[in-house]
């Protein structure tokens, strides 16, 4: 069933390492958000203001718990998002939608687990990334840790991987310098993409520190990135840079990532907090 003009929804509004989120339960209110009222509500000015929408449904598998949808502030349904699934296990356990620790679900990209950790911070079994250019998707007749990117006459060397979303991560000297403004934008929607891709920008600190930028498809720049995060690790490791265990700064703060190498699934450590409740109409 469609929103209806004039109900009003309870949600919250979470974020993880500033990368901030509008959480709705729709299991026990019906909800089914359009490209438009998604847009609105992620409106800063005119909404509550958020990077993404996150949805929790019911699963319709048998081994999982609940389904995670997420929303990007364009409208733009997409397949994962790492520091949301962090404050989908907060808010499922917190709200009582589960008393499990544990949580397995389901997604765009396929099944996630999340582990709610003593201390408050929650790990995400992103599960086994993708490199394959078909499966990113990307243009490329094989895999290869670098790949050569042509944008506006500029040559750009990028690793590329699918956490369950596409990502190119590119090496820079300094984050603080990079050309996050202008090159991401061409990155995410360049042709080799057919689906467009999160772009990152990885300054090497140690063989076990990175500092990270992400300009994320259909929201821009955010202050963290789980998935991206991710990305960073695997890409480095691949290109020989990095160790198995990574921690990795952004703008928003630290997250450590764990990956054993090709064919292993990757985990991601973080926090997840809680800023406020209301309702809005729609």
């Amino acid at each position: 069933m469609n929103t209806r003009q004039g109900t009003k929804l309870r949600f919250t509004k979470m974020h993880g390492l500033g990368n901030d989120f509008v959480v709705f339960d729709g299991i026990s209110q019906s909800i089914a958000l359009t490209p438009e009222q998604c847009r609105r509500i992620a409106d800063r000015h005119f909404g509550i203001g958020c990077d993404q929408i996150l949805l929790v449904e019911k699963p319709a598998r048998d081994d999982v718990d609940f389904r995670y949808r997420i929303f990007n502030a364009d409208g733009g349904e997409v397949e994962q998002c790492g520091n949301g699934a962090r404050c989908f296990a907060r808010f499922v356990f917190e709200e009582g939608l589960t008393r499990k620790t544990r949580i397995p679900v389901e997604t765009a990209s396929g099944h996630l687990e999340l582990v709610l950790l003593d201390d408050g911070q929650v790990t995400v079994n992103m599960g086994v990334p993708r490199l394959l250019p078909a499966e990113i998707p990307f243009d490329a007749p094989a895999p290869a840790e670098r790949y050569v990117l042509n944008v506006n006459s500029q040559s750009v060397e990028i690793g590329a991987v699918s956490l369950g979303n596409p990502h190119a991560v590119l090496v820079v000297s300094d984050v603080a310098t990079a050309q996050v403004e202008t090159l991401g934008p061409r990155i995410e929607s360049h042709a080799r993409f057919p689906k467009r891709v999160n772009v990152g920008f990885m300054q090497i600190i140690t063989r076990n520190h990175i500092r990270l930028r992400v300009f994320e498809r259909g929201a821009g720049e955010t202050e963290a990135c789980g998935s991206g995060a991710c990305a960073a690790a695997v890409v480095g490791q691949i290109q020989g840079l990095l160790d198995t265990d990574v921690r990795v700064t952004l703008p928003g703060g630290d997250l450590v990532i764990s990956w054993a190498g090709v064919g292993q699934p990757v985990f991601m450590t973080g926090p997840a907090t809680r800023v406020f409740e209301g309702q809005i109409q729609l």
